[in-house]
């Protein structure tokens, strides 16, 4: 029998948790329509399109930065890490903007309650992405400390340092796919 890794094990267990409460919101939402006439009677930020796309480029920049991880190339790899913490950051400006275009549609009682959980529901998400770019930012610094080739590879045959690795790409693609479902979700239901 293998050995599961404990570090792994948890993370999954946090995003399992993770999940379920996105779920239960998103029950909670569905329920609450059929309770409030016009409850869900809200159009969805344009800006919340653009931030979809902005997420998913930079699950693709991560990919492609652990790739060249993989494969030595630690220059290609410092550069597409920035591009990452670069569109996550983005991502969070776009999602405010959302929150303001949001803010700004006349606002019935109704449409202040559809509206306050599309910030809870984003927002949670938003909670969720700087966890993650905490964790980007440690090794992004991490690879910046090792610009050397030699320093570079020691730091990648690292098992300790590819679990690393690998724990922030595994949740980064969670909160990517997280939004994907979060946003299909409001579009569906508005």
């Amino acid at each position: 029998m293998e050995r599961r890794e404990p570090f792994k094990f948890m993370l999954q267990m946090a995003i399992f948790g993770s999940g379920l409460m996105f779920f239960g919101l998103m029950s909670f939402y569905i329920a609450r329509e059929g309770m409030i006439p016009n409850f869900n009677k809200i159009k969805i930020p344009q800006i919340f399109w653009v931030s979809t796309l902005v997420m998913m480029i930079s699950s693709l920049t991560l990919h492609l930065a652990n790739m060249n991880f993989k494969v030595d190339k630690y220059l290609n790899y410092r550069l597409l890490m920035g591009v990452t913490l670069f569109l996550g950051l983005l991502f969070i400006g776009m999602q405010l903007w959302g929150w303001q275009e949001l803010f700004a549609q006349n606002a019935n009682a109704e449409v202040r309650t559809t509206r306050g959980y599309i910030y809870l529901l984003s927002g949670l998400h938003i909670f969720h992405i700087v966890l993650g770019l905490f964790f980007l930012i440690k090794i992004f610094v991490e690879a910046l400390k090792r610009i050397s080739y030699i320093e570079s590879f020691i730091y990648s045959v690292n098992p300790p340092n590819q679990l690393k690795i690998n724990l922030i790409i595994f949740y980064w693609h969670f909160v990517d796919l997280l939004w994907i479902v979060l946003f299909a979700f409001l579009l569906w239901r508005n």
